[in-house]
């Protein structure tokens, strides 16, 4: 046996067993460099997964088969679940991305016509319909497979999110005062027990 090879660390394909590991080859199970882990208690667990894949590799033609598994150390952030394209590869950019435009364009709307004020009522207008995007938002990371940019965490975080702050937008801009369009005697009676 070599100075920096053990039991648990098989030879790969194309090198002798007794030669040294490269400090800067990384072992795929683990993510660390060099010899072996040093905990005795991954011992047991290491050959025992080096078993298999020798097993799995006999099996496949002498590769092991690669673990579809998420590994012990993550190298960088995972895709969230759904947040593959929505059109084909082939297609243009934008057409890939149109769940995150057509949410981002109607929010656009909105601001623009709470930031204009062209005709009465229209920050009123302008917030729900900024409301209605987030809502549309979530209705589409629920019922589309592939959301592409809209898919920001775990599909059931983003509808709680989209959803819960779509739904307060539209309640807040149905009860802003004057005039409110939406009138919620709870509301009020709570307004003038704190005023007093």
């Amino acid at each position: 046996m070599g100075a920096g090879t053990s039991p648990a660390d098989p030879a790969p394909v194309g090198r002798a067993a007794d030669e040294p590991r490269e400090p800067d080859e990384r072992d795929e199970r683990d993510g660390t460099t060099g010899s072996a882990s040093t905990d005795p208690g991954t011992a047991a667990t290491d050959t025992a997964a080096t078993d298999t894949a020798a097993a799995d590799g006999a099996a496949t033609g002498g590769r092991p088969r690669r673990s579809r598994r998420f590994p012990r150390f993550t190298r960088d952030t995972a895709r969230p679940e759904g947040g593959g394209r929505a059109a084909s590869g082939d297609a243009p950019a934008p057409a890939r991305q149109w769940p995150l435009l057509t949410v981002l364009g109607a929010a656009g709307l909105g601001l623009l016509i709470v930031v204009l004020d062209p005709f009465d009522q229209a920050f009123r207008v302008g917030t729900i319909l900024i409301g209605g995007a987030l809502i549309a938002g979530a209705v589409l990371r629920w019922v589309v497979p592939s959301v592409g940019m809209l898919a920001v965490r775990s599909r059931f975080t983003d509808l709680v999110t989209y959803g819960l702050m779509g739904t307060l937008i539209v309640l807040l801009a149905l009860v802003a005062q004057p005039e409110p369009w939406l009138d919620v005697p709870i509301l009020e009676d709570a307004v003038r027990f704190t005023i007093r």
